[in-house]
């Protein structure tokens, strides 16, 4: 594995890098200086696409602030080109950060997948129960430990 200052600049086991690379193929969507767009092969719903950073790193804790706000403004340009091309309803952009948090593929990535109300082509559950709240006294608590982490 390669190292930079900020971060793995290449990690010659990550698909991602590879894809990266051009030693691996994908359906590119979008690129620019640092980042990169391609569809899912494994995709919620139609048009769902990953935006990742061109340089390495591993998950949400470790990506420079520079590639998180150049990952989320490209992810924000093309969600706003699904509503126009595709017709969806909806967007989720999600990133998934550690084994427990479903992070399959250790390279930064968000997900941007287009919803829908036909379900022929969304795919896609809630995974938790909505209009279920959580006790109001460990919201507090919860609340005051991380308040004074930060």
């Amino acid at each position: 594995m390669n190292h930079s200052a900020t971060g793995d600049a290449v990690d010659e086991t990550c698909v991602f890098c590879e894809i990266v690379a051009g030693r691996m193929p994908c359906d590119r969507v979008a690129e620019d200086a640092t980042t990169l767009a391609f569809m899912d092969t494994d995709p919620g719903s139609d048009g769902h696409l990953l935006v990742i950073p061109k340089q390495h790193s591993a998950d949400l804790l470790s990506v420079p602030a520079e590639d998180l706000v150049a990952t989320t403004l490209a992810a924000q340009r093309i969600a706003k080109v699904l509503f126009a091309q595709l017709g969806a309803e909806g967007v989720n952009l999600l990133n998934c950060c550690g084994p427990a948090g479903w992070q399959t593929v250790f390279h930064f990535h968000l997900h941007v997948i287009p919803r829908y109300g036909d379900k022929s082509k969304d795919r896609l559950k809630l995974p938790f129960e909505p209009g279920m709240p959580s006790d109001a006294d460990a919201r507090a608590q919860y609340a005051r430990l991380l308040s004074t982490a930060l």
